[in-house]
C-alpha cells in the first residue's frame, strides 16, 4: 500500500473523513509524525491542481488533508468502530497470530535440524553427504528466514 489521504482511507473504512480525523486527534499518541503527516501548503495547492478540487469558498477542503502510512491504515482500524475497520482489525491481529506461529514452527525445526546436524558426524562420508543435500534442500524450504546463506 502507498501512503494514503485521509479522504481515502476513510472511505475505505466507511467513515466521513471528518470522522477519521477527530479520532486520530483523540488518540495522538497512536499516530507518531512517522504514520502520519500534514500536508504543507504547496502539497496542498498541487493536490487541489491536480485533483480540481473547488476553492475554499466554494465547498473544498478547510484544512489541509492528512497522509497515512501502511502503519496509519491499520491503526485506525483499531480506533474506527465501522464494520470494515473492525473487520480489518481482527485480520490483523489473526494475521499477527498466524505468523507469529509459523515463526514459531520454523525455529523448533531449525534447533532440532541443528542438532540433527551436530549428530551427523559419526555418520560414514556417503551417509553425510546424503544428509547435507536434504538438510539443505529442508533450508530452502523454509525460506530465507532460515539462515541460509
Amino acid at each position: 500500500m502507498r501512503d494514503l489521504l485521509d479522504s481515502d482511507l476513510a472511505a475505505r473504512y466507511g467513515v466521513p473523513s471528518k470522522r477519521l480525523n477527530e479520532a486520530v486527534k483523540r488518540n495522538r499518541a497512536r499516530f507518531p509524525a512517522d504514520f502520519a503527516f500534514r500536508l504543507t501548503s504547496d502539497e496542498q495547492s498541487r493536490l487541489r491542481s491536480q485533483s480540481a478540487t473547488s476553492n475554499m469558498g466554494r465547498g473544498g477542503r478547510r484544512h489541509s488533508a492528512t497522509a497515512f502510512t501502511d502503519h496509519d491504515a491499520i491503526m485506525a482500524s483499531t480506533i474506527l468502530n465501522s464494520p470494515l475497520a473492525v473487520e480489518m482489525s481482527l485480520n490483523v491481529v489473526r494475521a499477527f497470530v498466524e505468523l507469529r506461529h509459523i515463526l514459531a514452527s520454523n525455529t523448533e525445526l531449525a534447533r532440532r535440524l541443528e542438532a540433527l546436524e551436530k549428530s551427523v558426524g559419526a555418520l560414514d562420508a556417503n551417509t553425510r553427504k546424503e544428509f547435507v543435500r536434504v538438510y539443505k534442500a529442508i533450508l530452502r524450504l523454509m525460506g530465507p528466514a532460515s539462515g541460509e546463506q
